[in-house]
């Protein structure tokens, strides 16, 4: 069983990366919405749904899917409702005709379906793995899907640079969501091979009983606490990213080759990420890479503003922030599956999504103030704020930590 979900995690990493390119929450996602015709603060909602929402939501999801003895229809319904909600993107998008504004808000809705269905699989998809493989192979196996993940996804960059390049808006972004929905679909083949024992059920439980759950496990473990300063702090790094892409728009104006030039950049900072991690992390020490990938997060605003001079530069804060995301990704879901337990895993899955409410209210509040405030300050404060996470990084106790 080990042997058979582990080339079942790896077959889904392949084909999720290929997919994640069309619809990057960083790059693709905010220039299509930008073309679209929306405002700062419709792409700071985008920002949201996309990282604060979705994680918000595992919350509520968790207290469901706790009490289900078999995880794996769970997650395969909510990756097939994504795989409806890119389709349906795509189609609309192809039949957009002139930008308005309750079409904006119906991208919004569609990237929200796609978001939280993602969100419901991500419980699923973590409990399943945390269940059936063996510890000292977890961190193998998150590093190996990162690394194929990075590489699939430079891939698939390289389609996205090429359709934006050669296509217009709306028939271009049209394009590579329906491309996107039919590999995610693909994704779903290796999930079919995956086995997993049977769970203890527990809908005995009622609704408040199991959210009263979360909160015993936060005032009884000051890990999962110094977790969520993490999220809060630094993490909101996932947030910052889409904006890099406005302040390239409203300083040199819209084109979808370069929003590729972006997303490549991003990728390969991705895959440089994951190669550093393979190589110089020994074992399971988490702690140095926690701080090297806190002081790279709060430089990357500072290094956009620096480097915007210079537009043939400008790609590498792209760069800088791929090695940040793919390094929180890692260190997130590797800390939260060491913290945890086999039965209190969902519960704590739950809370390291919901308890982010920074990734909800940074780009909500920075999409408003951007127009008054400008992109210098807003980005200085930003990094200023991920340095807080260096306080979590130091005190999180867990003996893999050291």
């Amino acid at each position: 069983m080990r042997i058979t979900n582990y080339r079942a995690f790896m077959i889904h990493a392949l084909f999720l990366s290929l997919t994640m390119s069309f619809i990057d929450v960083n790059t693709v996602a905010p220039a299509m919405l930008t073309e679209s015709g929306a405002t700062t603060f419709h792409l700071g909602l985008l920002t949201a749904i996309m990282v604060g929402f979705a994680s918000f939501m595992q919350l509520l999801f968790a207290t469901f899917i706790m009490g289900l003895r078999h995880k794996k229809p769970a997650l395969l319904g909510g990756i097939y409702l994504r795989v409806a909600a890119l389709a349906s993107l795509g189609i609309f998008l192809r039949n957009l005709g002139e930008p308005a504004a309750w079409k904006i808000w119906l991208i919004l809705l569609l990237i929200a379906v796609f978001s939280f269905s993602g969100a419901w699989a991500n419980i699923a998809y973590t409990d399943i793995l945390g269940g059936t493989i063996e510890k000292p192979l977890r961190k193998k196996l998150l590093t190996q899907k990162q690394l194929i993940s990075s590489i699939g996804l430079i891939i698939s960059s390289v389609v996205v640079k090429l359709v934006l390049s050669y296509l217009s808006y709306p028939d271009s972004y049209s394009l590579l969501f329906l491309m996107a929905s039919l590999l995610l679909l693909f994704a779903t083949s290796g999930f079919w091979m995956l086995k997993e024992g049977e769970h203890p059920v527990k809908n005995n439980l009622s609704l408040s009983k199991r959210l009263g759950m979360f909160a015993q496990a936060i005032r009884g473990d000051r890990n999962i606490r110094l977790y969520l300063l993490l999220v809060n702090t630094s993490g909101v790094i996932l947030s910052a990213l889409p904006f890099l892409v406005v302040m390239a728009n409203k300083r040199y104006g819209l084109d979808g080759g370069r929003t590729g030039t972006f997303l490549l950049f991003q990728l390969s900072g991705s895959l440089l990420a994951t190669i550093f991690v393979n190589l110089f992390s020994k074992g399971q020490r988490y702690r140095p890479l926690l701080y090297f990938f806190i002081v790279l997060g709060a430089f990357t605003p500072l290094a956009a503003l620096l480097l915007l001079a210079v537009p043939s530069f400008y790609p590498l804060a792209f760069l800088l922030g791929g090695a940040s995301a793919a390094l929180l990704h890692i260190l997130t879901v590797g800390i939260l599956l060491e913290i945890s337990t086999d039965e209190n895993r969902p519960i704590y899955i739950g809370i390291g999504g919901a308890g982010a409410l920074m990734n909800i209210v940074y780009p909500l509040f920075a999409g408003l103030l951007l127009p008054y405030l400008g992109f210098p300050l807003v980005f200085i404060l930003s990094s200023c704020y991920m340095l807080i996470g260096l306080y979590a990084a130091k005190h999180l106790d867990c003996g893999t930590f050291a």
